[in-house]
């Protein structure tokens, strides 16, 4: 059976995957704050999974996820800033907190890979993911693998200049996550939580500021569905992250979009891009189903055999 957890930047999720890939057991409880309590905490929520399924013997493999800059090799993180982690030796720490090995992935990187499994892809197809949260990520599998490229950027599309005047986070103008985002959604719209979100319904109803802001946010997410097929050559793009909660209208607007899209351009058209997009559940733990089935880096260090209960 294989481990998985997922340190988000607000909930910890941990699973257990047997041999087929389904989840036997999980966990989820929210992340700890500094590098004692996030590993803390992490360590936690496998023991509780791992107890479900009959104990530490019954773990053949760990694998973790973690927003900010990984290195896979070494097992370590920097700038995980939600976590206020600035830099962590998470695979070390982890691992003896634990008493087995464990893996260390980018979380979004994570995701796509626990996407391509969920989806059932085969070895030679490629996959993207998009994660649209509070910020706008990417990560591509080709061939069951992450494709990382120069520094792990592969994919990572949020920061493509696309035109504007907004300022983005990066430092940039006009970078893509400007359009698709959260942040950009709240910037077009601050009265987004207020109507718990509900964008499509609000602008249904007339609110001038929520159809700019709909109008904005499916603009964005459809070029970037473009880019990855255009760039990355993926069969399909799956879409996860909090804005999916706004569930089939999101979804629906979206495809709308890159409908009209192929209307004006028969080569867009041919690619079929509507079809090729879906959204993943908020409820489903796709970051640490990847995290269970990452595997180690050719130059690390032997793996530790003895869990610590």
């Amino acid at each position: 059976m294989r481990l998985g957890i997922d340190i988000g930047g607000t909930k910890t999720a941990a699973v257990v995957l047997d041999r087929e890939g389904a989840v036997l057991a999980s966990a989820t409880a929210p992340s700890g704050r500094g590098n004692n309590d996030v590993v803390a905490q992490a360590a936690h929520q496998a023991r509780r999974v791992v107890a479900e399924v009959g104990g530490p013997s019954a773990i053949s493999s760990a694998g973790v996820c973690i927003p900010g800059l990984v290195d896979t090799v070494g097992g370590t993180v920097r700038h995980a800033v939600n976590l206020d982690v600035d830099d962590l030796d998470l695979g070390r720490l982890l691992g003896d907190a634990l008493g087995i090995g464990v893996v260390v992935e980018n979380d979004v990187k994570a995701a796509a890979l626990g996407a391509h499994r969920l989806r059932k892809r085969g070895l030679d197809d490629t996959l993207a993911y998009l994660n649209l949260g509070t910020g706008l990520a990417a990560a591509v599998v080709h061939a069951g693998s992450v494709v990382r490229g120069v520094d792990g950027v592969a994919g990572e599309i949020g920061h493509i200049p696309v035109g504007g005047d907004v300022l983005c986070a990066c430092g940039q103008t006009g970078c893509l996550e400007t359009l698709a985002s959260g942040t950009a959604l709240l910037r077009i719209w601050p009265e987004a939580p207020d109507h718990g979100w509900d964008l499509f319904g609000r602008a249904a109803g007339g609110d001038g500021a929520a159809v700019l802001a709909a109008e904005s946010l499916c603009h964005g997410v459809a070029l970037a569905i473009q880019v990855l097929v255009l760039g990355c050559g993926a069969q399909d793009v799956v879409v996860s992250g909090g804005l999916t909660a706004m569930g089939d209208p999101l979804l629906e607007a979206i495809r709308a979009e890159l409908r009209v899209r192929g209307e004006a351009s028969p080569f867009l058209a041919s690619l079929g891009l509507p079809d090729r997009v879906s959204f993943i559940a908020t409820d489903v733990p796709v970051a640490a189903i990847g995290a269970a089935h990452l595997v180690r880096p050719a130059a690390t260090t032997p793996e530790v055999t003895t869990w610590r209960s």
